[in-house]
């Protein structure tokens, strides 16, 4: 379905507003990458002044786009420092106002296509042109194609990184493989940093180390923040000492500490395999309350599919654990009813339960995902059956190159010159 259009003018004068609407910053550009084949330019995400800082606000962070602002689907936002990447165009800085034949780029026209994904678009370009004689001038509107040079990738490098941007991530890690080093490294700076966290999750950790060699521990930071917390502490395991302090010492101090407890956990056991980052509720909370939850589309289909419910703190490790409610529950009963209602008493697990009996369990219960608790029956986090999945396949299962891949992308576009550069 596709939404009316917001002119790139107007965006780039709205408020940053945080999940309860409250103004946090302003939207200074928009960032934009080229489409797929002959699909529109596609915004990736903003460029805000917040605190006194300039940051990328990814579009996949931002719930509502209109003329009131630009709204955020949770409280947290990455202070991190924006900088362009390759293959990416900031609308205010490189697109309007710019010559195109013997008129100028005076606006663009966004459109909201809603559908299996949610997405912003280039639909429309306002082209002016000023008479000689007269102040006035005149303008007209055209489709994005009919000026779609304007939105080319500049280089290889950044046309591949659009090539591969809608792709499967295990499928981009495949053809990464593919690379010579040097071009996987200058393919990863291109990427955007969620983007390349979800392709790291799919590398083996030996080659996820090589992806990421060369980044400053900024870059590495800002994509780790987008990585799940149980793939992060497998990569993080494998990283030397000295390296993975100093990554740490720059995390927020709670994503540290929660690091340092994943890490303290040995090899073959839950609590290796665990992800802190679940949905948990109290036993006031309703129905209504759970489903805004799991309907959030950033969480995975084995997080969404249950809610925990605790008493405070709601983060792990949480107050006393009293039990879950699986979405089909929800979905039969009334949004006004209490969880502590409905709450089922599935059995948990120690932290230090092998890796086997993880697995035994999961199968023995037909579930998606196992709470796992302290002796002092506090929720620390869940294993779910993807990570249970991975940890049973052959280490170098990664490693097998498919030969046709669903996508029908299995072959890399870059083409590498005599001289080992790309063209």
């Amino acid at each position: 379905m596709v939404g009316e259009l917001l002119y790139a003018f107007r965006i780039m004068r709205l408020p940053l507003l945080d999940a309860g609407g409250q103004a946090i910053g302003k939207i200074n550009d928009i960032i934009v990458v080229a489409g797929r084949g002959s699909e529109a330019p596609k915004v990736l995400g903003f460029v805000a002044t917040s605190q006194r800082r300039r940051i990328f606000v990814s579009a996949t962070r931002i719930s509502t786009l209109d003329n009131s602002g630009a709204q955020l689907k949770s409280w947290d936002i990455n202070l991190t420092p924006f900088r362009t990447r390759a293959g990416e165009q900031l609308l205010g800085k490189d697109v309007l106002d710019k010559k195109y034949g013997d008129e100028i780029v005076s606006d663009v026209a966004l459109v909201h296509h809603t559908g299996k994904t949610s997405s912003w678009q280039i639909a429309k370009v306002r082209l002016s042109k000023r008479g000689l004689l007269s102040t006035r001038s005149g303008h007209r509107l055209v489709d994005w194609q009919e000026v779609g040079e304007l939105f080319a990738p500049s280089t290889a490098i950044a046309a591949e990184a659009a090539r591969l941007r809608d792709m499967h991530a295990s499928d981009v890690a495949t053809i990464i493989r593919a690379l010579p080093p040097e071009q996987r490294r200058q393919l990863a700076d291109a990427m955007d940093d969620e983007r390349l966290a979800d392709v790291l999750e799919e590398l083996p950790e030996d080659e996820q180390l090589r992806l990421i060699e060369g980044l400053d521990l900024e870059r590495l930071n800002s994509v780790f923040d987008e990585m799940e917390y149980d793939d992060l502490a497998d990569l993080l395991g494998q990283m030397g000492i000295d390296q993975r302090t100093k990554v740490l010492d720059a995390m927020d101090d709670d994503d540290a500490e929660t690091m340092r407890q994943l890490l303290s956990y040995p090899s073959g056991t839950a609590g290796s395999l665990m992800t802190p980052d679940i949905i948990v509720l109290g036993p006031d909370a309703t129905v209504a309350d759970a489903l805004a939850q799991i309907r959030d589309p950033e969480r995975l289909v084995s997080i969404a599919a249950q809610v925990f419910v605790a008493h405070a703190p709601h983060y792990p490790p949480t107050g006393t654990y009293l039990g879950v409610v699986h979405f089909q529950r929800l979905l039969r009963e009334r949004p006004s009813m209490l969880l502590k209602q409905i709450v089922e008493n599935e059995p948990t697990i120690d932290p230090m339960l092998a890796d086997r009996d993880v697995a035994e369990r999961l199968a023995s219960y037909n579930m998606l995902a196992v709470g796992v608790c302290d002796p002092n029956g506090r929720l620390l986090g869940a294993v779910t059956v993807d990570d249970v999945l991975d940890n049973a396949l052959p280490a170098d299962w990664r490693r097998k190159v498919v030969a046709h891949h669903p996508s029908g992308h299995d072959t890399p576009a870059i083409v590498t010159s005599p001289n080992g550069g790309t063209k």
